[in-house]
């Protein structure tokens, strides 16, 4: 009886956990709020500065009027599932400091508890934590907060990345499905004759 009772209060204390969880995953940064129509928030992004996303065919991202205490930021959008609709808030902070960095994990454990994983590099030149949540909706959400030094690769500073994760994939999968085959893969797999490179030996692998 005591042992029932003992399962019994687990799984209630993991359901209330699991479900504190959800109520606590964050839908907004800075004014922007996820799965919310962009045009809710036309007058805080410049408009003429929407691009697609290199790989992500139904997204186009817009950059962000000045915020305080942020340098820049796009906003994500899909154009396919739900035109228009914000799939990834990425922001940059005004201070690129470590210092600041360090604040802000700390803040951030103390708001949503320690990060789910690392995404980083092994030698901290790009240090990456990242939470990963489910809303009372059942929708899931990313957030990454990262700090770069050095790596060419990422924006220099401290940066801030939210992301709608079920939209982004409901966004692929309705490009996907609209294209009548790949193209690419198809491009990939035919069978083209190597070009011919000048010179001899080691030295047509060799930048000159």
């Amino acid at each position: 009886m005591k042992k029932k009772y003992y399962l019994t209060l687990v799984f209630a204390c993991m359901l209330a956990a699991a479900a504190g969880h959800a109520a606590d995953a964050p839908h907004e940064l800075a004014g922007f709020v996820l799965g919310q129509p962009l045009a809710d928030f036309e007058d805080r992004v410049i408009m003429e500065t929407a691009l697609p996303v290199r790989y992500y065919e139904s997204f186009r991202e817009v950059e962000i009027k000045p915020i305080e205490g942020f340098k820049s930021g796009l906003i994500g959008y899909g154009t396919c599932h739900k035109p228009g609709h914000i799939a990834r808030i990425k922001l940059k902070y005004a201070d690129s400091s470590k210092s600041f960095f360090n604040k802000l994990l700390k803040l951030y454990k103390k708001r949503f508890g320690e990060p789910g994983e690392y995404t980083g590099d092994a030698f901290q030149i790009f240090i990456s934590w990242k939470w990963s949540f489910v809303d009372p909706n059942g929708q899931r959400i990313s957030l990454t907060l990262q700090h770069n030094e050095s790596d060419e690769d990422e924006k220099i500073g401290n940066a801030v990345k939210l992301t709608l994760s079920d939209l982004v994939e409901s966004e692929i999968d309705c490009f996907r499905n609209q294209q009548p085959g790949d193209k690419r893969q198809a491009l990939r797999q035919t069978k083209w004759d190597p070009l011919k490179l000048q010179g001899k030996g080691w030295d047509r692998f060799l930048p000159k």
